[in-house]
């Protein structure tokens, strides 16, 4: 229990390390890209040329994303201080949300049916 533990905690410093590799590196290079889109671009960077190996992050990892509704709690908070926006452009918001939402998963279902017809050949 307490090496699982461990693991976890390590892990989970590992991919904050990693995320905050991420804000430095657009700050310092004044990027217009979010800081943590950077550290998941640098994450997959490592994952992909070996440089880390899932294996290295699946327990923090996995760990993460067992818990990840909590991690919803405090934007849901958040949003009830805006409930006369809510109010004014909900309809509007719920559109863009749904339509982009779609978008989303056409754009996915499209590129894995291309990547299976191309692993067919």
């Amino acid at each position: 229990m307490a090496r699982k533990l461990f693991d976890i905690c390590w892990q989970i410093a590992l991919l904050w390390l990693v995320f905050r590799c991420g804000v430095w590196l657009v700050g310092a290079l004044h990027l217009s890209l979010p800081g943590n889109v950077a550290g998941m671009l640098i994450m997959f960077a490592l994952l992909a040329s070996g440089t880390i190996k899932p294996v290295l992050i699946e327990t923090g990892s996995g760990f993460l994303l067992k818990h990840f509704a909590f991690f919803f709690i405090p934007i849901s908070v958040g949003l009830m201080s805006f409930g006369d926006l809510m109010r004014q452009s909900g309809l509007e918001l719920m559109v863009i949300l749904v339509v982009s939402a779609m978008i989303g998963v056409a754009v996915t279902g499209a590129t894995v049916q291309l990547l299976q017809q191309r692993g067919e050949r």
